[in-house]
């Protein structure tokens, strides 16, 4: 197991971070409970079956040279490489008895990661009840985004009965040497790389005019975190589609847009003339052969409709905004800043890394995210998943974060805010489901 050099989105990750704005992700996960020492049971398995996991022993280390000849832009960087003296102990953290895994999520996902070491945790909290239990991960986004993290997850889980996966044909190995006989070519890539620079930026100014966001969403940040988690029957969301048309996205993302409109309302702040930026992530992955590899994100840009008060429109707005953004694709506009990390130093990063930070707040209002999830049951010493709640990290001068996981027949929505900006997030997870109810119901017979 050697060391690779960070991909720029992940050093920009790591670089943004701050004690108020920690940049880990995470995964709630419930378990029944077979024994009340189900708990412990879990956190003795975890911690065994991470000293066998090659990925969860690397940490991140500055790397204040050029990583070879060939990487001369590296200089100020950062890389992956094993801890020499990794235990799983100083990961695996198991909890006493609590009544709400919810409230203790919120608590630890405002500690951020301990730097020095391989970012990761994993906290088990078993239930006072004595049936149930849950297991807290936290991974770093420099070390692994949505997928990566649940690939990780699912290595310290029961082993998984997947199907057999078709062999891919194995990719040439290239050289790190560009080919003179495709220096046109390159060339042609390096213009077209300036243009979509270009017009990334110009969406980007175009979409802070005429922006109204509430004073709830982009409060000054206090450190806190507070968690909140709701289950849909994924047969409700397809009823609403079959209805009206769209993706079962569009559904989920509408029901956000109507979720916060009850909730700023029911607050107080009203919702009139309000409609926020919502970055909805894109994954685009490396190929295998590509060097560094890492996370590569884009996203769409749209403005949830909040202000409307008719959630069927509410939902035609969605689809629309989001028909427009797959048209253009995900190379193009405002949402696909994060691709611009690719063309910037190593040593920019590091240098920049708190003004993009605070540049958030300029670029988007709220995260809403999808998290992939296996279809098939995911277990821990036997005892079975029953509600996973992925959790998105909040970037500078936002105060909440969604993320929205599909299992077995039901959505989970996992909702991450500040706990001083956003004290009634139940409220809020209130309102996400009363707006499933106002859509099926608007949606007639």
């Amino acid at each position: 197991m050697t060391s690779d050099l960070l991909a720029p989105l992940d050093l920009a990750f790591w670089n943004i971070e701050s004690a108020e704005h920690p940049m880990h992700l995470g995964a709630l996960g419930v378990f029944t409970a077979h024994t009340p020492t189900a708990g412990a049971h879990a956190a003795d398995l975890l911690a065994a079956r991470a000293a066998a996991v090659p990925g969860l022993r690397m940490r991140i280390r500055d790397a204040w040279q050029p990583v070879g000849l060939l990487q001369p832009l590296s200089f100020g960087g950062a890389t992956r490489e094993p801890a020499p003296d990794f235990d799983p102990l100083d990961h695996v953290r198991l909890h006493a008895p609590t009544s709400d895994f919810q409230a203790m999520a919120g608590r630890l996902m405002e500690r951020p990661l301990e730097r020095g070491r391989p970012p990761w945790e994993a906290h088990v909290l078993p239930g006072e009840d004595g049936v149930s239990f849950a297991v807290l991960f936290k991974f770093h986004h420099a070390l692994a985004d949505g997928l990566r993290a649940l690939t990780l997850a699912a290595a310290v889980l029961d082993p998984m009965d997947m199907p057999a996966r078709k062999p891919r044909p194995e990719e040439p190995r290239g050289s790190r040497v560009p080919d003179v006989r495709r220096l046109p070519e390159l060339v042609r890539g390096a213009l077209s790389d300036v243009g979509r620079a270009l017009d990334i930026g110009a969406s980007v100014a175009v979409s802070t005019l005429g922006t109204r966001s509430s004073a709830a969403l982009t409060a000054e940040p206090s450190g806190t975190r507070r968690t909140a988690g709701v289950v849909l029957d994924i047969d409700d969301v397809h009823v609403i589609r079959k209805a009206v048309g769209g993706t079962v996205n569009d559904v989920l993302i509408a029901v956000v847009a109507g979720a916060l409109r009850r909730w700023l309302d029911e607050r107080g702040d009203g919702s009139e003339g309000v409609a926020p930026r919502a970055l909805i992530p894109v994954s685009k992955r490396r190929p295998r052969t590509a060097h560094p590899q890492g996370n590569r994100l884009s996203g769409y840009l749209i403005r949830l409709p909040v202000d409307d008060p008719d959630p069927l429109r509410r939902l035609a707005t969605v689809r629309t905004a989001m028909d427009r953004n797959k048209d253009a694709g995900p190379n193009r506009g405002a949402g696909a800043v994060a691709l611009l990390a690719d063309h910037v130093p190593a040593l920019a990063h590091r240098l920049g890394g708190p003004l993009v930070g605070q540049a958030a707040r300029l670029w988007f209002d709220i995260l809403v995210t999808s998290v992939p999830l296996p279809g098939i049951a995911l277990k821990l010493g036997g005892h079975q998943v029953t509600e996973v709640f992925p959790f998105a990290p909040l970037a500078r001068g936002q105060s909440l974060a969604i993320a929205i996981s599909t299992y077995r027949g039901r959505v989970h929505y996992g909702l991450v805010a500040d706990a001083e900006a956003v004290p009634d997030l139940d409220v809020l997870a209130k309102a996400v489901s009363e707006e499933v109810a106002a859509l099926i119901t608007a949606c007639g017979p």
